[in-house]
């Protein structure tokens, strides 16, 4: 199963928006995508309310793995997103 590991560079790290941005996409992928954090079980990464829970703060990092045809793309793009601040306006 392929993994990425990636520093949330998020100010306010995995909360509200930019949890909401990651999960989002990772629901979109088609892909079954977990996030996990050094020392903590995986947790769906299509799921706000999961991702959330984890308490992820800036710089904390995490790791994705995938399961399915496209999972190297598709963890490419979440770990691209999440090296970027997603509480920047657009």
């Amino acid at each position: 199963m392929p993994t990425r590991t990636v520093a949330v560079a998020s100010r306010s790290g995995l909360h509200a928006r930019p949890a909401s941005i990651f999960t989002q996409a990772a629901a979109d992928s088609g892909v079954d995508v977990t996030i996990a954090t050094d020392g903590d079980d995986a947790v769906d990464a299509a799921s706000i309310l999961l991702v959330m829970s984890l308490g992820v703060p800036h710089g904390q990092e995490v790791t994705l793995s995938a399961d399915g045809p496209d999972a190297d793309r598709v963890l490419d793009e979440l770990a691209a997103l999440l090296a970027t601040d997603l509480d920047e306006e657009p």
